[in-house]
Order: structure tokens, then C-alpha cells, then sequence
């Protein structure tokens, strides 16, 4: 409220006589022109005002020089450059720079107030970059000879830019607070080599230095930036063999065939590759490895038939049948050459004369020798001709026809490929198939080579 007499009852009168009382002309100090409107006040001078025109030719007078301090006494509504921009708002783009840094255009429109961002950007390229104070203060080649050791020639300082990066983690926010993980930077508080950074902190460029020092600088510089490489390295590992999650023993557990007891030693001594590969192309590495040893094994067995004079594969399963004969014999002569044999054969025996030995002997040799009688319900039979030696004595054991006998062994063998190959699959056997002639024929290809069970 206006100062006045609160028992003068006209206030309209009252108010008239305040403001011509309280009004205050001011006059320039060096022309003398009157600037009520708007006046640049001295800060070192004792009521010493100039209007705009003295103050921008730099007048000086008496104790006053135009270096002295200065502010403008007025709201600043007015336009420097004729644009809907007032110096006060001009005057607020300059210290919302200073104040929040060059780039952060939100925070300098609402330190302004009234304006937005967009609007920001567009007066200041305008009016400092592109206008005469861009021309006049901003050279167009810099004076400075700064090499830029941070471009795409020799990769970005930071190795984590070069690579795209990796979806977060999927953590709950207990073990994310236990690992220090923050899920929007996929990043921990605590890295691997935690003090590598020191190595540069206190680095500064200085254009006065000499060769030594900047070759020392970039060589600091450079050990950085292994160290951060390594750094990337290990996360990207950790993140490809899950071993965050294995950590908290959230891996899921895939259904996984059982390994051999071979393929584990194969697989425990090709472990010290795994830090040269990803987690597929360590998977797809072992499995190369497995299909060279398959194979040379497979050469191996084509060089012992060819040295035994067999050059068709039809002749390999009669070779392999006259092998497994001779093989038993073999055993079976040592066993009854053995001494503990001989004496617990004659004690068995009883007396009984050498005659009744030996036609028990010759009656053997001519069962094994009889392939009519041995395989006489399956020998007319379909498809008995394609099968081995111990595949007749399977299907005849078991009483099966060797065409049932090719179709379960062709499903057995189609499946275990296409597990090995990570195909889901859904057997589906003869339905008059019974479950123990299954097991034995899986038994039976497991022995020969055909599948692995585990």
C-alpha cells in the first residue's frame, strides 16, 4: 500500500500527489539526455547513469572509465536487435549456458521461463553461431594443433561403444542390489580392474608440452584402454555362459543328453578354448571334434578291411562274422588251457571218457557251423539278407521278422540323430513292438557302435 495520511479521506488525490513527489527523472552524465526509460548505472561511481549510446561508444568521465562495473537499472523488455527476443531474455540464455552447460537447452528454457527449448536452440545458433558474433568471435580453423585420438580409425576410447549393447540381465531386485547391478546402464558398481580409471584421471592436455610428455600421456592413455577392453571381455563372457545366472542358481536346466564317459574327458580338455569362443561356437567346436573322431575311427576300419583284401562293403559283414567266430574259439581255447579251467573241467567231469568229450565238441562246432538249421524261421524271410551275422542271431533269438527288425532299428537310429542334433522328436514304435525286444535291440546297437545311451 502507497504511504499517505490515513485520515485524508479523498485517495484519488492523495495517490496524485505521491507519484509526482516519488517520480524521478534521470539524466545522462555525459550528454545530458534524458533516460527515465532505461539507464546503465555504474557500480564504482556514486550516481553516475549513462544512456545506451554513451555507454556503447565507451564515455568516460571525470573519476569514471569504462572498464568500472556496471548493471542495467529497467525490466530489460526491450529488443537489442530488433527480434521479439527483450535483453532479459537474451541475458538468461547466456547464463542458463554458463549455469547448466552448452547442450542442456531444457533446463536453460525453464531457467528463462517462457520459452521452450526448441525456441532456445534456434536464437542461439542465430544470433551466436551463425550470426556476426558467431563470425566475428568464432575463427573458422582452429589455431590449436589437437590430434583427435578418440576417432573411428583406432576405435572409440570407450570399448563398451563399439560393440551394440546387450540386453540387461534378468535380475530381481534383491540380486541386483547384492551385485551392485544397475539394469538401465547393464552396468555394476564395482568392474572388474576397479582402478583403472586412475591411470588417466589426472591426465590434462597442455599445449606446451614436449614430445616426451605427450608420447608418455598417450602411452598411459593406450594402457587404459587395454584394460577396459579385458574389462568388456570378461562381461561379455559372463553374459554369454549365463554365469550371473549361474551365481544364484537361476540356470535353467535344459534337457541335455549324458556325456560319455570319453566325452567328458574330450570336453574337460577342450574347456581351457572356451575363453577364445562364444557359447555356441564352443558347443559347435565340440561337436566338430566329435564328428573328426568318429571319422577316423571309421577310416581306420575301412584301412583294416582293405589290408584283410575285402574292396565291397557287402563283404564286411561276413568278414565280421567269421572275425567273431574266430575270436570266440580264441577265448574259449584259453579258457581251456587255463589251469583253474582244467581242474574245475575235470572235477565237473566225473570220469567221463575223452570219446564223450570230443563228440560234445564236434556236436558244438556243428551247431555253430549250421546256418540253415540256426536261422531256419527267418532265413526265407524279407530283408534277412541285408542283416549281419549277430543281427540274424538277434532276430532269431527273439523270434522277429528281419523286416520289423530294419524298420524299429532305422526309428531308433532317425531319433538318436535328431536328438544329437537338437531336434525335439516324438518316437513312435510298431504298436505290436514288445518293450523287451525294444530294450534289447537298443542294448544291441548301443554294443555295436550305431548309437551312444546315457
Amino acid at each position: 500500500m502507497y504511504p499517505g495520511n490515513p485520515d485524508v479521506i479523498n485517495w484519488s488525490a492523495e495517490m496524485a500527489r505521491w507519484r509526482v513527489e516519488n517520480e524521478q527523472k534521470y539524466y545522462c552524465n555525459y550528454c545530458q539526455v534524458d533516460i527515465t526509460t532505461l539507464r546503465v548505472k555504474c557500480a564504482d561511481c556514486n550516481d553516475f547513469d549513462l544512456c545506451l549510446e554513451c555507454f556503447s561508444s565507451g564515455a568516460e568521465l571525470g573519476n569514471h572509465t569504462r572498464d568500472h562495473d556496471y548493471q542495467i537499472v529497467d525490466q530489460g523488455n526491450f529488443s537489442l536487435c530488433e527480434s521479439e527476443w527483450t535483453a532479459l531474455e537474451e541475458l538468461a540464455v547466456l547464463e542458463g549456458i554458463e549455469q547448466y552447460g552448452y547442450g542442456n537447452w531444457e533446463e536453460i528454457a525453464d531457467h528463462i521461463g517462457n520459452k521452450t527449448s526448441q525456441e532456445v536452440i534456434e536464437f542461439y545458433q542465430e544470433r551466436f553461431i551463425h550470426g556476426n558474433l558467431g563470425k566475428s568471435c568464432i575463427p573458422e580453423e582452429s589455431p590449436y594443433k589437437v590430434v583427435d585420438h578418440t576417432s573411428s580409425k583406432d576405435g572409440p576410447l570407450s570399448p563398451s561403444l563399439s560393440t551394440p549393447p546387450q540386453p540387461p540381465a534378468e535380475l530381481t531386485l534383491q540380486e541386483q542390489q547384492e551385485l551392485g547391478y544397475m539394469p538401465l546402464r547393464d552396468d555394476f558398481e564395482r568392474e572388474y580392474d576397479n582402478e583403472a580409471e586412475s591411470m588417466v584421471s589426472t591426465l590434462a592436455v597442455n599445449y606446451d608440452d614436449d614430445d616426451l610428455e605427450t608420447a608418455l600421456k598417450l602411452a598411459q592413455v593406450d594402457m587404459f584402454l587395454r584394460r577396459l577392453k579385458e574389462r568388456q571381455r570378461r562381461k561379455r563372457i559372463a553374459r554369454e555362459y549365463g554365469l550371473v545366472g549361474i551365481f544364484f542358481n537361476k540356470q535353467k536346466q535344459q534337457a541335455k543328453r549324458k556325456l560319455s564317459k570319453d566325452e567328458k574327458e574330450l570336453r574337460d580338455k577342450m574347456k581351457v578354448f572356451s575363453q577364445f569362443h562364444a557359447s555356441e561356437q564352443h558347443e559347435q567346436f565340440f561337436e566338430n571334434l566329435q564328428k573328426e573322431k568318429q571319422m577316423r575311427s571309421r577310416i581306420k576300419e575301412l584301412m583294416r578291411y582293405r589290408r584283410n583284401g575285402i574292396t565291397k562293403l557287402e563283404e564286411c559283414s561276413e568278414y565280421e562274422a567269421a572275425r567273431y567266430k574266430r575270436e570266440k574259439r580264441k577265448e574259449n581255447k584259453k579258457k581251456m588251457a587255463s589251469p583253474a579251467a582244467s581242474k574245475k573241467g575235470g572235477a565237473l567231469a566225473g570220469g567221463k571218457k575223452p570219446e564223450e568229450k570230443e563228440g560234445k565238441k564236434s556236436a558244438d562246432e556243428k551247431d555253430s557251423g549250421s546256418d540253415s538249421e540256426k536261422y531256419q524261421g527267418i532265413k526265407s524271410a524279407p530283408c534277412f539278407n541285408l542283416l549281419s551275422e549277430r543281427e540274424k542271431t538277434l532276430c532269431s533269438s527273439m523270434g522277429m521278422n528281419p523286416a520289423k527288425y530294419m524298420t524299429v532299428k532305422t526309428i531308433i537310429i532317425k531319433d538318436h540323430v535328431q536328438r544329437r542334433q537338437g531336434i525335439p522328436t516324438k518316437t513312435r514304435y510298431p504298436q505290436n513292438l514288445d518293450k523287451l525286444h525294444r530294450k534289447r535291440i537298443i542294448s544291441f546297437l548301443a554294443d555295436s557302435g550305431w548309437i551312444t545311451v546315457g
